[in-house]
């Protein structure tokens, strides 16, 4: 059997699920991988058939999207010819997650496709969102429309959604306290965080899109984005301060570290997944203002430890699925 495993390559979070999932689907067959976008840091360790450009969002540094890089990057002459060029009828199963090529590519050649991703969660009308309607709702709908869904959230809100993938690295970390925090904050600029968090008493070890070399000021230190050096850093801390993704959160919980959650300004993705986090009990800041200083303060003196249970799944999932759509 032959697979497409489409995936989007703005963010890290859907990089690190596939890392995952990608041995699972080698079991049922070839696998050819396609990667759309040009903002992620962590690679996949097999091949890829397709490297496309797609269509991204590029993260600002002062709490949202840069809508005039986001602009600048959109090449939507070459988006439209992927989606028209891109070979699909040799595949018995497509999988997507949250990619935009080839779930457009399957609309015009009549084939389904089934998401694996976070995103197709917001299929479900339980899933949590804020109560005033967003445009957003859209952007979750026509960005990469499937015919079938598998979703993944911080709760079962509806049949088809699980729990998120742990991923085995994580799940085999041995894990410990050293008193440091972990921040991955992509669209704040890190310099002016470590002017923030100078500011208190404890360490902070801040992962960077921007930074190429690490450094130090005062109790901050600056790394960039490594996967390897993240997770040491993450096992050992005692907190996670992060925007409003999903598989970051997800894993720190995971690891039963604290977690506080800024998400982007007028990224309706991220407000979602904040409001349902805080359900679950996760504290989230909405701005870095004035206050800032005394809520990471207020975090910091506080355990704000939410429980979760994430149990393994993953194999399961990938087995019903490809029995169910595989052609």
């Amino acid at each position: 059997m032959k697979i497409l495993f489409a995936i989007q390559g703005t963010g890290n979070g859907h990089i690190s699920r596939a890392r995952e999932i990608v041995p699972l689907l080698q079991k049922y067959g070839e696998v050819d991988l396609l990667v759309s976008g040009t903002e992620a840091e962590v690679s996949l360790s097999q091949p890829l058939k397709y490297k496309l450009h797609g269509g991204s969002f590029v993260f600002g540094t002062n709490g949202g999207i840069d809508k005039w890089a986001t602009y600048k990057l959109m090449n939507l002459p070459q988006l439209w010819h992927d989606i028209r060029h891109l070979p699909l009828k040799d595949y018995q199963l497509i999988i997507n997650d949250f990619e935009p090529v080839s779930a457009w590519a399957c609309k015009f050649q009549n084939i389904e496709a089934v998401s694996l991703s976070h995103q197709c969660s917001f299929m479900s009308p339980n899933t949590p969102r804020p109560n005033k309607w967003n445009y957003g709702e859209w952007f979750f709908k026509y960005y990469s429309p499937t015919a079938h869904h598998v979703g993944f959230h911080f709760e079962r809100y509806a049949d088809f959604i699980h729990t998120p993938v742990i991923r085995s690295e994580i799940r085999n970390l041995q894990t410990s306290n050293l008193g440091h925090y972990t921040v991955y904050l992509p669209a704040y600029d890190d310099k002016m965080l470590t002017t923030l968090l100078t500011k208190t008493k404890v360490q902070w070890h801040i992962f960077s899109k921007r930074q190429k070399t690490p450094y130090q000021e005062q109790n901050v230190q600056v790394f960039p984005v490594n996967n390897e050096a993240f997770n040491n850093s993450l096992s050992s801390c005692e907190g996670l301060l992060t925007g409003g993704g999903f598989e970051g959160p997800a894993e720190a919980l995971f690891l039963q570290k604290k977690v506080l959650m800024i998400p982007m300004r007028d990224q309706y993705e991220q407000q979602c997944n904040a409001l349902a986090a805080s359900k679950l009990g996760v504290p989230v800041i909405h701005q870095i203002d004035d206050q800032f200083i005394y809520k990471i303060n207020n975090w910091i003196s506080h355990e704000n430890r939410v429980i979760v249970d994430f149990p393994d799944e993953t194999a399961k999932i990938v087995d019903d699925l490809v029995k169910k759509y595989a052609r």
